[in-house]
């Protein structure tokens, strides 16, 4: 199914911000923004729930956390236990000070690792996939806003030129 979008197009990002809280004011939903770099306040001009990747992140660090502990457990307590040094492996508390910097470097792999790949996820940024961008001009210095479009067409496109809008353009978005 497809469905109209009015497409503004910015040089600048203040006028932009500035653009996104008129549109918004005016009970408008934007679709999308596209931008050649973030653009700082952007996510709260938009409305945007905050990020949750905070928690995942802690949540993949304490699997990390995990895996370390139980890796090593069994590795150099269990299974194969070795006289380093002079140093036997009676207990795993008694070997914790040597295992800190495996189990540290484990604890941030997992969680950056594994964030990435949630980041990904949630982005919808599969391997070989065809680009979304609909004006080669954001990957540079402008900066666009898609607008959803529901019969209210000159409102709207008189609203966006008000606004700063350098370039505007009724499309189809799939």
């Amino acid at each position: 199914m497809s469905n109209k979008v009015v497409q503004a197009l910015y040089n600048d990002d203040d006028v932009l911000l500035s653009a996104v809280k008129k549109v918004r004011a005016a009970h408008h939903h934007i679709e999308e923004i596209y931008t050649p770099f973030p653009v700082h306040g952007l996510d709260k001009a938009m409305g945007l729930a905050p990020t949750r990747i905070a928690i995942a992140s802690f949540l993949y660090g304490c699997l990390g956390l995990t895996v370390a502990i139980t890796m090593l457990n069994f590795i150099m307590i269990e299974d194969w236990p070795q006289d380093i040094g002079g140093k036997p492996s009676f207990s795993f508390l008694e070997n914790l000070p040597a295992f800190v910097p495996v189990i540290f470097e484990l604890t941030v792999f997992f969680a950056a690792h594994l964030m990435v790949i949630t980041f990904y996820l949630r982005s919808k940024l599969w391997p070989f996939k065809e680009a979304e961008n609909p004006d080669v001009r954001t990957t540079d210095d402008h900066f666009l806003m898609e607008v959803s479009l529901h019969g209210n067409e000159d409102e709207l496109t008189a609203l966006l030129n008000e606004t700063g809008a350098v370039e505007v353009k009724i499309s189809e978005k799939h």
